[in-house]
């Protein structure tokens, strides 16, 4: 622990962001360009956690001019549009969980993207091979993997149901940004290098985010004048303007005939996307997933996404063990194999409810998680892939193990970006939001200055009948992002998400239990090294875990790999955002200290804030 706590200290004193090449105009104490990032923050009045300064500060804006939870969270979305359009956008989608300080209620919108009413079976299938496309780079690069976005719809929801402000008043630091620009870091300019091959396959792509052919420099001024016009176009005509008109009409022209540059060996399948497809697009109003742990009530995200049943289902089969009370490896041995027993449950029964009888009940039923319990050897982990369990005959037994193993493909990406937000009068947002990959499908809408998501790369590549994340029409796309919000006697003891694909959900679980069972405070929780088990042979983990921890897991039977993929140079895995609720209103909202860069937790005041009300 106290390893943990020098390792945050000397991060939290060399974040201040360094700007190594351009100009911007005026000096540093006068931009009002935000690129201090801090990972902790605590005090009163509010808070909000993001991966962005500049969203962090559009949230703080509108709560201290009296804005809600839910208007900070829509500007600070919009905002991460801007500042983070390779992970989040208008042209993706989402899961928006809030909890209602007068009712003491939880709620939440499915704005997750959908497959075109025209999808075929057979879409990721290259018709000249008869074989699937390869996965990357060329279906991730496509008009065939864009799922109809879900984020406009999320955002005018979410304000309905429990916003004070219009959507227009809610955008309106994006535009800000948008028009001034923002200070490029060495995250952003990292990720548009690493996607420089995908970029350089679309005209409008190139001369966004690669002006020059090169990306933009370190320190330089990154301004976006075509999606501030877009932003006020939404401002004036609402969503109607993005699911309808001449937007609509660009987005499935876009995405029928992408403008490929010429010079590119990419096939580029093209996608189905029709105006009927955006015009048909709806926000899901849904109930949260619940399961008890350890006295506290955790919420989460129902199917659609896989996140609050996979996340709630592994607490449920952890809760018979003391884990506090063990050696630290002993415990992570037993929040590895939980993972894995929800994750082989995961593959074998989630997928969108309007298509498939999700057994959500199940999954979440504590008897399930007791009789899935019994799978853990303390002291051997079991072999991988591990069975699904049964979910129409269980009593909480032991019961003998004959079921079929089940390992599914994993084809979730690693980006994605999250958001929490605590107000004076007590509500909370958290909101995970993503175009899937890092860049989306790469592929700028012409002229509107935004990418189109990847989402349906998030299906079964190959159509399978019993899959239940196959490929079908106007179906959504299995999703691991898992907002979380946590209560204690009916209020709000922590709130929390992260980005980070399939390992979003061990990501929520590995902090939820650091917190809880491990004892550190939640910024330790967020600094702590992870390593995420998905029913796979190994465990994909940051150097830091295999250091510390390789040599205990891998006497019980763990074998210990670095993260990183093809999507990333970065040997990391999420980027949390979370929120804890102290005594008399205090707020203590954590980022990450050195993840994608760091992330940025502010409050509305650091002495004694407004008293709730």
């Amino acid at each position: 622990m106290t390893q943990v706590r020098r390792r945050l200290a000397a991060v939290t004193a060399a974040l201040a962001l360094s700007v190594t090449s351009g100009a911007v105009a005026s000096p540093a104490f006068a931009d009002p360009r935000q690129t201090d990032k801090n990972p902790t923050a605590t005090g009163y009045g509010g808070a909000v956690s993001t991966v962005d300064p500049e969203a962090s500060a559009a949230a703080i804006e509108v709560l201290r001019k009296g804005g809600n939870a839910a208007d900070a969270a829509v500007a600070a979305a919009a905002t991460l549009g801007v500042t983070e359009p390779y992970s989040a956008g208008i042209g993706g989608g989402g899961y928006f969980v809030f909890y209602d300080a007068k009712t003491q209620q939880v709620g939440t919108i499915d704005g997750r993207e959908t497959a075109p009413a025209g999808m075929p079976e057979d879409a990721f299938i290259d018709p000249e091979t008869g074989k699937p496309y390869p996965f990357t780079p060329d279906l991730v690069t496509s008009g065939v993997s864009v799922g109809v976005p879900g984020t406009p719809a999320t955002w005018e929801r979410a304000l309905e149901r429990w916003g004070t402000l219009s959507l227009g008043e809610a955008l309106k630091p994006a535009i800000k940004v948008a028009n001034r620009g923002f200070v490029v870091d060495q995250t952003f300019r990292q990720q548009t290098l690493d996607n420089k091959l995908r970029f350089d396959t679309f005209t409008s792509t190139q001369d966004l985010f690669l002006p020059g052919g090169d990306a933009p420099a370190v320190g330089s001024v990154f301004k976006n004048p075509e999606l501030a016009e877009t932003y006020r176009l939404l401002a004036k005509d609402g969503t109607a303007a993005f699911y309808g008109g001449a937007l609509a009409q660009e987005i499935a022209a876009t995405v029928q005939a992408p403008p490929t540059s010429g010079d590119t060996d990419l096939p580029v399948p093209v996608g189905f996307m029709t105006t009927d497809d955006l015009a048909n697009y709806k926000a899901l109003d849904q109930d949260p997933t619940h399961v008890e742990y350890r006295g506290y009530d955790v919420y989460g995200m129902a199917p659609s996404s896989s996140g609050g049943t996979t996340v709630g289902e592994a607490l449920n089969i952890l809760e018979p063990f003391d884990l506090a009370g063990m050696e630290t490896t002993d415990a992570l041995h037993h929040y590895l194999e939980a993972s894995a027993l929800a994750f082989a449950d995961r593959g074998a029964y989630v997928g969108d409810p309007k298509f498939v009888d999700v057994p959500t009940a199940a999954l979440l039923d504590d008897v399930f998680g007791k009789e899935r319990a019994c799978r853990i050897d303390p002291a051997a982990a079991a072999t991988k892939p591990v069975a699904p369990g049964d979910v129409t005959d269980y009593d909480g037994a032991c019961p003998p193990s004959d079921a079929p193993l089940a390992e599914e493909t994993d084809t979730e990406n690693i980006s994605t970006t999250n958001l929490t937000v605590a107000d004076r009068w007590g509500n909370v947002v958290e909101y995970t939001l993503t175009i899937e990959q890092t860049g989306g499908s790469g592929i700028v809408v012409p002229g509107r200055g935004f990418l189109l998501n990847n989402e349906l790369t998030d299906f079964t590549t190959v159509y399978n009948p019993d899959d239940p994340n196959r490929i079908q029409p106007n179906k959504r796309p299995r999703s691991s992002m898992s907002p979380t919000i946590i209560l204690k006697d009916q209020k709000p003891f922590l709130a929390l998400g992260s980005p980070g694909g399939s390992t979003i959900i061990t990501t929520v679980l590995q902090t939820i239990l650091n917190r809880v069972d491990l004892g550190m405070s939640v910024s330790e929780a967020l600094a702590a090294p992870r390593a995420a088990q998905r029913n796979t042979l190994n465990v994909t983990a940051e150097p830091a875990f295999i250091e510390a921890y390789d040599d205990g897991l891998s006497t019980l039977g763990h074998t210990l790999v670095p993260a990183g993929d093809a999507f990333t140079s970065a040997a990391e895995i999420g980027a949390a955002t979370a929120i804890e609720f102290g005594e008399d209103g205090l707020l203590t909202a954590a980022a990450e200290p050195e993840r994608r860069g760091g992330g940025s937790a502010m409050v509305v005041s650091e002495g004694k804030g407004p008293k709730q009300r």
